[in-house]
């Protein structure tokens, strides 16, 4: 049986997916909202994370979430956040970049970047459950050729308007199917889960 490749992303609910977890994470386009999912915290949030990552068996990031995730999960293995930390610093990381001399420090990871669909089509060969965390630009790539299989979205209560969002209109149409009904903490925080499926939309007109 093949292995998934599953989207997680923090959005606002108007879409934004850009720059959640600090101040300063990215400010590219003249964003002024880096930062925005850690101004607003959320009991819930947290243990919905860690029981996602339980399969998790690689991770597959975009060049500047790597980076972020280099800089501070090696050093972040003890403590509440250790589970993650050690679970992040133990498994291949796969970073796909245009760049084949970029410097991968952090222990077990590799770039692709060559051939997106063989190359993830060979991820999934060899793993049972990759995520794709944040890395919103690759998330584009990956929804605009439908090369996933889960996406976790989680929703907050906060309206940004400019921003990266997470369907751009390079997303191929399609049908998602809601996997299990969503889920919201006492912030409004909610968690949506959707399988890729190979549906279209279909268009028809209503009759009175």
């Amino acid at each position: 049986m093949a292995g998934r490749i599953v989207i997680d992303l923090f959005m606002t609910l108007d879409g934004v997916a850009q720059g959640p977890g600090g101040i300063g994470e990215d400010p590219s386009g003249g964003f002024e909202f880096s930062g925005w999912q850690a101004g607003y915290p959320s009991s819930g949030v947290g243990p919905q994370v860690q029981q996602g990552m339980q399969r998790l068996d690689a991770l597959l990031l975009g060049r500047r979430t790597y980076d972020i995730f280099a800089g501070y999960w090696p050093n972040h293995t003890d403590g509440p956040s250790g589970e993650i930390g050690r679970l992040f610093d133990r498994v291949p990381k796969y970073v796909a970049s245009r760049d084949a001399d970029i410097a991968l420090d952090w222990q077990h990871s590799s770039r692709i970047g060559g051939d997106l669909a063989a190359e993830i089509a060979e991820l999934r060969a060899r793993h049972d459950e990759v995520h794709v965390i944040g890395s919103v630009d690759f998330a584009h790539s990956l929804i605009a050729g439908g090369l996933f299989d889960e996406l976790n979205l989680w929703a907050y209560p906060i309206l940004l308007g400019p921003g990266k969002k997470v369907f751009d209109d390079g997303a191929m149409p399609s049908v998602l199917r809601l996997i299990e009904p969503p889920v919201a903490d006492d912030a409004g925080v909610m968690l949506l889960r959707y399988a890729r499926t190979d549906q279209v939309p279909q268009v028809d007109t209503f009759e009175d």
